[in-house]
């Protein structure tokens, strides 16, 4: 690949022996796991083993993981399904104010119809208050809804203080895990999840496969009804090439899990110490401990993200300016806004994710060229000389 990729919280690329599992199932083993005949009993093998796969990089069994389509539809399958499942026991929900929009909108969805949503908030490094969480919780909640890990800025949750909270009050939890899950170890145990979305192609399985954990004994109303396929909730065909790239990327990632996590954590830091060290007027966001090893979102003052963007493309360096999924609603993302962050303050953000394709080279070659374009943009915004001036 041309250029220096860190965008990786967009995607990741499918690593060769992912591709390589998924190929003998697109032609050669072609048969549906609902068949009894051999290509059909083949095809189950497979769907059950990377199953295996998948619970193992979890901490879960078998049985609780349910394939699906994306991290998406996994987030509104607990949503939706959960909500719809404990009706008779209340319509509360509880979230906090910086959830993906996979969470946030069907949590509006349920809203409009009927479900009461409380929505908690979070400090200037995006971590949420577990006693918030606790104060937010009424006789009538079936369901908090806490990510894991912050897409945007990388912040990771205390979630196993909010897993016990809820534990004791009899109301199940569901956490977006789709930025975190593969990138840093998960114990869905030890976290006190009862339900968990993932997403294959944020740690190098192919897009199109995702999947949900499902704690034994939670009680789940499907969203697409049909066959018996995932245990009758999840009706349709099985994607089998989709689901056993999924299975190897699960795999792999759990082999190489703490090394990796110690190599991208070290480009990491070497980054944003280049970044504070030689450009004034930014704010590195997220929590500086609890976050993501490969994650990088800063503010940059007096300059435009999406110009900043184009002019470091040139560079030959592809990054983000926040998440994928709201990068063109022109409007500043409603978790820089939650930590604090004024609206000119979000238009400057970049977000810069590291992954297993980084190298030492990659960091010197930003750490060089971002400067230079910052002040090539600050060298047009009246603002900045204005502030220039004063100092």
């Amino acid at each position: 690949m041309n250029g220096i990729y860190l965008d990786n919280m967009a995607t990741t690329p499918c690593r060769p022996e992912v591709f390589d599992a998924m190929l003998p199932w697109f032609m050669e083993h072609f048969g549906n796991p609902l068949s009894l005949h051999r290509l059909g009993q083949e095809a189950l093998a497979a769907v059950e083993n990377a199953r295996s796969q998948v619970a193992a990089l979890v901490n879960a069994a078998a049985d609780e993981i349910v394939f699906t389509g994306t991290g998406t539809e996994s987030c509104n399958f607990a949503v939706k399904g959960i909500a719809r499942a404990y009706a008779k026991k209340g319509r509360h929900m509880v979230i906090s104010a910086i959830e993906h929009h996979a969470v946030f909108n069907p949590v509006k969805y349920l809203e409009k119809n009927g479900c009461e949503v409380t929505e908690v908030p979070v400090d200037p490094s995006g971590m949420v208050d577990p006693d918030d969480v606790a104060e937010a919780i009424r006789p009538d909640t079936v369901l908090v809804s806490v990510m894991l890990a912050n897409n945007e800025i990388g912040t990771i949750q205390p979630l196993a203080e909010i897993g016990a909270i809820t534990g004791q009050r009899g109301v199940l939890l569901h956490a977006d895990g789709c930025a975190a899950v593969g990138n840093i170890p998960v114990n869905v145990a030890a976290l006190g999840v009862d339900a968990l979305s993932l997403s294959g192609h944020k740690f190098h399985g192919p897009k199109g496969a995702g999947a949900l954990f499902l704690k034994k004994g939670t009680r789940i109303t499907p969203l697409i009804h049909g066959g018996v396929q995932e245990y009758g909730r999840r009706a349709g065909a099985d994607n089998v090439p989709a689901i056993v790239g999924l299975g190897k990327a699960a795999e792999l990632a759990a082999a190489g899990m703490s090394e990796r996590v110690s190599r991208i954590t070290d480009l990491r830091d070497r980054l944003v110490r280049g970044i504070l060290d030689n450009i004034d007027e930014v704010c590195y966001n997220g929590h500086p401990d609890a976050r993501l090893p490969g994650h990088v979102n800063v503010a940059v003052n007096y300059v435009e993200g999406e110009a900043l963007l184009l002019l470091l493309m040139h560079e030959g360096i592809m990054a983000s300016s926040g998440s994928t999924c709201t990068s063109k609603a022109l409007k500043a993302s409603h978790v820089l806004t939650a930590i604090g962050l004024p609206e000119q303050a979000c238009q400057g953000s970049l977000q810069l994710t590291l992954g297993d394709g980084n190298t030492d080279a990659d960091i010197d070659r930003v750490i060089e060229a971002l400067p230079r374009v910052v002040s090539r943009l600050r060298a047009m915004s009246p603002l900045y000389r204005k502030s220039a001036a004063k100092a």
